[in-house]
């Protein structure tokens, strides 16, 4: 049976990079990134990626004991994308419109900030409520907030969570469970998070230096990025997906990324294309001794006669179950935009010998237009989680 094709329509997104997709534009054009800096936390100092932009639309009056930073985010990158979404709902009924999304924080910074008020003054805030840190809120929320009635649910795995999330959309509207779909992630700041990875001596207390032999670890990063998916035709199309699980190490990537490279082959069959059919993959590099090491293998091989590629996380952070959705996003605007260049890669120019040499965007390089254009995101989670995407114009 051959499935329908889906395409991606709509972009919102609020990143450390600015609050809403012209901002986020024009400062990855300038690799200007007004949210990154260094906070203080109970365990040392560390260097992460916050959205600097007011988040001034608050949950409906019915749904305030939801209200919190993540959901704030999610509301501004969704409020971005309304006016294709109304149209969707016109065309197809709230009834056929779901919603997939992927966190790894939900309203947890909520919750810090309630027990920390708990334990000074002996009692939890009048205005907090357990339900905002349950892990699987983000997308029933959005649902509520959004009055849509297709299936909702939250992929919650690690960092490949909003990656995730487009596979699953994707196979709702194959389907033809739903006709329409909101999909991406949401992640939020918070001590959980920041310190969890300094436990792990992976944080780094300036901003990270992906793929340099000076790499010594993660900015993590908060943000929202959602888009309307549905089988209309468009633009961009989501051309090819891989996903694959190596369970090698609960923290640690497989040193040969085997189950990577599965990823990326899969998702290459699934688009029908050879690899020299990409015009540029958005890295997972997280600037980590161990993920930068196996990626650029995997690289190596499965791209054996080069591909320009990036890693955008210096500018945004590292926004864990967020982070595959914007990345995503980052490589469909090379597609969606003629103003948009492909985005640099950020660090300091010192190649680590013990990796195989990659074609690291330094100059102004754009997707040629003409036929066929594919780009490639991937994402690399706790646990081998494995996640490949490809995107065709």
């Amino acid at each position: 049976m051959t499935l329908p094709p889906v395409y991606l329509h709509a972009l919102g997104m609020v990143n450390a990079l600015g609050g809403d997709v012209a901002s986020i534009v024009a400062a990855l054009g300038a690799a200007q990134s007004p949210g990154m800096g260094l906070i203080h936390t109970g365990i040392g100092d560390a260097y992460v990626g916050r959205v600097a932009t007011p988040l001034d639309i608050a949950p409906p009056a019915a749904l305030k004991r939801f209200d919190c930073r993540n959901n704030r985010m999610l509301l501004a990158a969704l409020e971005q994308i309304r006016p294709e979404l109304e149209a969707a709902r016109e065309r197809y009924g709230s009834h056929r419109i779901g919603i997939v999304l992927g966190t790894s924080t939900s309203g947890i910074d909520a919750a810090e900030v309630a027990f920390v008020h708990q334990a000074q003054a002996g009692q939890l805030p009048e205005n907090f409520n357990y339900r905002q840190m349950e892990i699987g809120t983000a997308a029933p929320f959005a649902a509520a907030a959004l009055n849509v009635q297709g299936p909702a649910f939250t992929v919650s795995t690690a960092c490949t969570s909003s990656a995730k999330a487009f596979v699953s959309a994707r196979r709702l509207l194959q389907l033809g469970l739903c006709d329409a779909m909101i999909v991406g992630g949401v992640d939020t700041l918070c001590e959980l998070t920041v310190q969890g990875f300094a436990s792990l001596e992976s944080t780094s207390v300036t901003r990270t230096n992906p793929m340099s032999r000076n790499r010594n670890g993660i900015n993590v990063g908060e943000g929202a990025a959602v888009f309307l998916m549905t089988r209309e035709e468009g633009v961009v199309r989501l051309a090819g997906a891989g996903e694959s699980s190596d369970a090698h190490h609960v923290s640690a990537p497989d040193p040969q990324g085997v189950g990577g490279e599965l990823a990326l082959r899969e998702a290459l069959k699934d688009a029908g294309v050879e690899p020299s059919a990409m015009a540029y993959v958005n890295l997972h590099a997280t600037a980590t001794r161990k993920n930068d090491h196996m990626e650029a293998h995997l690289m190596s091989r499965v791209f054996a006669d080069g591909v320009p590629v990036s890693g955008t996380k210096p500018l945004t952070g590292h926004q864990l179950g967020a982070a595959g959705a914007t990345e995503l996003g980052f490589a469909w605007l090379t597609l969606a935009r003629d103003d948009m260049a492909i985005p640099r890669h950020q660090w300091d120019g010192e190649a680590d010998p013990a990796l195989p040499v990659l074609d690291l965007v330094q100059d102004e390089r754009r997707i040629p237009r003409g036929g066929t254009q594919y780009v490639m995101s991937n994402s690399f989670a706790f646990g081998g989680s494995n996640v490949s995407l490809i995107l065709a114009r």
